[in-house]
């Protein structure tokens, strides 16, 4: 079952599940959804020396991307093509029998700008930030002003409870992640590294 905005309102009313700060209920929260705003910072991919990444290795992220942070009042210029990092500024907390999938308000897909590649799925127990994966598949540059609604939540209400949420055990390597995150799938344990699997959020 997905949540409408009441059963949103009353979960949220609960507190097992937090979307804070919400600071407009009345404009955030949608029939079925709530809109995300966008934060601050940005992970942007360098244009580098480096042949390629090597999802295996112990490559330092600052080898192929950089950081950026939009002061207030300012914005950040998407090209077309460009691929990069963003985050929300609302941190979530998901309870054990809910999962949510992240999307892109039609507004902005309108403009040619997606919010997610693969990482569209919030597991039931992650809380923190949410890395968007933001790109321009148009012809134009698109100017994004942090703090504007940029994407949605839809909540779907598990038959039961996940019996291991995420957070519960190694491998829920983005629990708790504040701002954008690289890509640490080098941990894997497919990768050798000693983390099961988990979202990538």
């Amino acid at each position: 079952m997905i949540l409408s905005d009441a059963d949103i309102l009353d979960r949220m009313e609960a507190g097992d599940l937090v979307v804070e700060p919400l600071d407009d209920p009345d404009l955030q929260i949608q029939p079925a959804s709530v809109d995300l705003r966008l934060g601050r910072e940005f992970l942007e991919f360098k244009r580098t020396n480096i042949p390629c990444i090597h999802p295996d290795s112990e490559q330092e992220v600052s080898e192929y991307v950089t950081e950026t942070k939009v002061e207030e009042d300012e914005e950040f210029i998407l090209h077309p093509g460009d691929f990069v990092l963003g985050t929300t500024k609302e941190r979530v907390e998901i309870p054990a029998d809910l999962i949510a999938h992240v999307e892109g308000r039609s507004s902005f897909g309108r403009l040619a700008v997606v919010v997610h590649a693969t990482a569209g799925v919030v597991d039931p127990g992650y809380n923190g930030q949410i890395t968007l994966e933001l790109s321009n598949l148009g012809t134009a540059p698109v100017a994004l002003k942090p703090d504007t609604r940029i994407s949605q939540l839809i909540f779907t209400e598990l038959r039961q409870a996940a019996e291991r949420p995420y957070g519960s055990e190694r491998g829920s390597k983005y629990q708790e992640q504040s701002g954008p995150q690289a890509s640490r799938i080098g941990g894997d344990e497919e990768f050798g590294g000693d983390q099961k699997s988990g979202a990538e959020r």
